[in-house]
C-alpha cells in the first residue's frame, strides 16, 4: 500500500460530534481532505451547516445534523440520518464534550452538574459507539476516536467532575477496544493539551499562557490542526493494528499551572 493510501479515507463515512467549531471543525475538514464523506454534528445547526458548506466548497461531501448528544433519541437520529444520507458509518469521532475550566469547586457544584459531565462526556461516546459498531462491522471498516483531555491524568483544582469523566473515557476506550476488536473495529483516544479554541480563550490570559509554556518543551500552545492530525492517524488505514491507545498531543509537556 502506498503512503498516500495509508492516509486515504476515500469511500468512507465519518461522524464528528461537536463538529461546528474548534477541534471538531478541524477534524471534519481533515477527514474530508482525506476523502471521507462527513456528517458534521453540532448542537447548533447553523455552525454544522457552515462547516458542511465549507467542505462542499472544497469539493468534498458533507451533511449537517443538529444533535444534542445528551439526548438519546438525538444520537439515534444522528446515526440513522448519516446512514440514510451517506450510506454507512466507518469512522466515529466523539468530540462533543464540556466542563472543566477550573469552574468545578467541589463545595459548589451540584450533583446534577456532576452527573451531566458524565452524560455529556462519557455516556454519549459510549452510546454512539454502540449505535455505530454494527454499521462498521457490516462495512468491514471501523475506527472510533474519543477526544479525551490532559485533565484525565493531571491533578488540578476545581476540575474533579470534568477530569473524572475524561479519565473514565480513557478507560472506556481501552475496554471497548477489547469488545470491538473481533469485528475489526479500532477504538482509540486523542488527548489534547492546551489548544487554541474558544473554550481556552475564555480563560486564557498572557500570564496563564506563560505559565503553561513553562511546562511545554515545544514552546507554543496547540492548534486545532495538531489534534485533527492525530485523529486522522487513528481514522486511516495506517493505524489498522493500533487499538486501545490514548495519544496525548501536548507539545511534549503538561500545561498545568503552578
Amino acid at each position: 500500500m502506498s503512503l498516500t493510501n495509508l492516509f486515504e479515507l476515500k469511500g468512507k463515512v465519518a461522524i464528528v460530534t461537536g463538529g461546528g467549531n474548534g477541534i471538531g471543525k478541524a477534524c471534519c475538514i481533515m477527514l474530508a481532505n482525506a476523502g471521507a464523506a462527513v456528517a458534521v454534528s453540532d448542537l447548533k445547526l447553523a455552525d454544522a451547516e457552515a462547516v458542511a458548506a465549507e467542505i462542499s466548497s472544497m469539493g468534498g461531501k458533507a451533511i449537517a445534523v443538529e444533535c444534542n448528544v445528551t439526548e438519546d433519541a438525538k444520537l439515534v437520529t444522528l446515526v440513522e440520518t448519516t446512514v440514510k444520507e451517506l450510506g454507512g458509518v466507518h469512522v466515529l469521532v466523539n468530540n462533543a464534550g464540556g466542563g472543566g475550566g477550573g469552574r468545578e469547586n467541589p463545595t459548589k457544584i451540584t450533583v446534577d452538574d456532576f452527573a451531566w459531565r458524565f452524560q455529556l462526556n462519557v455516556y454519549s461516546a459510549w452510546r454512539l459507539s454502540q449505535l455505530c459498531a454494527p454499521y462498521m462491522k457490516e462495512g468491514g471498516y471501523g475506527s472510533i476516536i474519543n477526544i479525551t483531555s490532559m485533565s484525565s491524568i493531571n491533578k488540578s483544582p476545581n476540575m474533579s467532575a470534568y477530569a473524572a469523566s475524561k479519565a473514565a473515557m480513557n478507560h472506556m476506550t481501552s475496554n471497548l477496544a477489547m469488545d470491538y476488536g473481533g469485528d475489526k473495529i479500532r477504538v482509540n483516544a486523542v488527548g489534547p493539551g492546551a489548544t487554541k479554541t474558544a473554550a481556552l480563550a475564555s480563560v486564557l490570559t498572557p500570564e496563564i499562557e506563560s505559565k503553561m509554556l513553562a511546562h511545554t518543551p515545544i514552546k507554543r500552545l496547540g492548534e486545532v490542526e495538531d489534534i485533527a492530525g492525530a485523529v486522522l492517524y487513528f481514522a486511516a488505514p495506517i493505524s489498522e493494528w493500533v487499538s486501545g491507545q490514548i495519544m496525548f498531543v501536548n507539545g511534549g509537556g503538561v500545561q498545568t499551572l503552578d
